[in-house]
């Protein structure tokens, strides 16, 4: 193990307060019937999240074909960590299932101190892990751009998510490489943290910063939501005056009004691969990582 790898994994165990059980570790060959998802996020916005409840159900169906339950840990706080922690210390699980990470996020080093299979849902901000499952980000955003542009949009704006997530990154990447393989300028950049709320207040700084904007990508399609209802509000047209594109292709993007324009990524699918996988690792086995494609759906708000 090189030193930077073996401070990183020091790090991770100061900072998740790790304790080696002894017991544990004897029972490591046997298998417990149980499986973790864990999630960096609270229970408000876990549940209030179609992305997640899609997720969940992508999970479940691949672990109906198992004996394997299924334990659902939200690990956002102290107390949530120290529930992970303990699940882990006393074998209650055969492996863990890790998403919604940001940032240095110390559950994203819990693969070097778990003792047991640990998969990615999405790649962490740094580093590479040995298994995940994540979806054509960058590409899909790219295809974002290339519909503007073949629609002779030219003045566009982005609201991105966290500035601290892999996710978001990787879209206004994705978006910002399309633009510019074709010469359109990105005129600007909000934050909309991810959030129905968010895309609203960022739609509404963008408008001030920028009137003349005519095409919005939105990196989740509930801050496009909260887009859509700001351009409404001030007047502006949708697809007439502006153009707007989310991701994620959730069951609200259907019934926006207009029916959104968006990336489509494969959620339950996301969910399905990961849960099989953990299953694969388990096993025994050293499945490969997976990067699921991006497509676009398209409808009245961007055609």
């Amino acid at each position: 193990m090189s030193r930077a790898k073996r401070e990183a994994v020091e790090r991770a165990v100061r900072e998740l307060g790790y304790v080696p059980n002894p017991t544990a570790r004897a029972l490591a060959s046997s298998k417990v019937g149980a499986v973790v998802l864990a999630a960096s996020s609270d229970e408000t916005g876990l549940f209030a999240d179609p992305f997640f409840a899609e997720i969940i159900v992508g999970v479940s169906g691949a672990l109906e074909e198992t004996d394997l339950q299924l334990l659902l840990v939200l690990a956002n706080t102290p107390r949530g960590r120290d529930r992970l922690q303990q699940v882990i210390r006393s074998r209650r699980a055969d492996g863990i299932m890790l998403m919604a990470l940001r940032g240095d996020d110390p559950l994203g080093r819990l693969a070097e101190v778990a003792g047991m299979p640990v998969v990615f849902g999405g790649l962490p901000l740094a580093g590479e892990p040995r298994w995940y499952v994540d979806v054509d980000n960058r590409g899909g955003a790219r295809l974002a751009a290339d519909h503007f542009v073949r629609a002779g949009r030219t003045r566009p704006v982005m609201i991105t998510g966290q500035v601290d997530s892999q996710v978001s990154v990787a879209r206004e990447q994705g978006f910002a490489e399309g633009l510019t393989l074709a010469g359109v300028p990105l005129l600007g950049v909000s934050s909309g943290a991810f959030q129905v709320e968010g895309g609203a207040e960022a739609m509404e700084q963008l408008l001030d910063a920028h009137p003349q904007l005519d095409a919005v990508f939105a990196a989740s399609d509930g801050m496009a939501l909260g887009a859509l209802q700001v351009l409404r509000r001030r007047g502006r047209l949708v697809p007439e005056n502006v153009s707007v594109i989310g991701f994620d292709d959730l069951a609200g993007a259907r019934h926006a009004n207009p029916p959104l324009t968006t990336v489509r990524q494969p959620v339950r699918a996301l969910g399905h691969e990961m849960a099989r996988m953990l299953v694969g690792a388990i096993d025994g086995q050293d499945p490969s990582p997976l990067i699921l494609p991006a497509r676009l759906t398209v409808r009245e708000s961007a055609p």
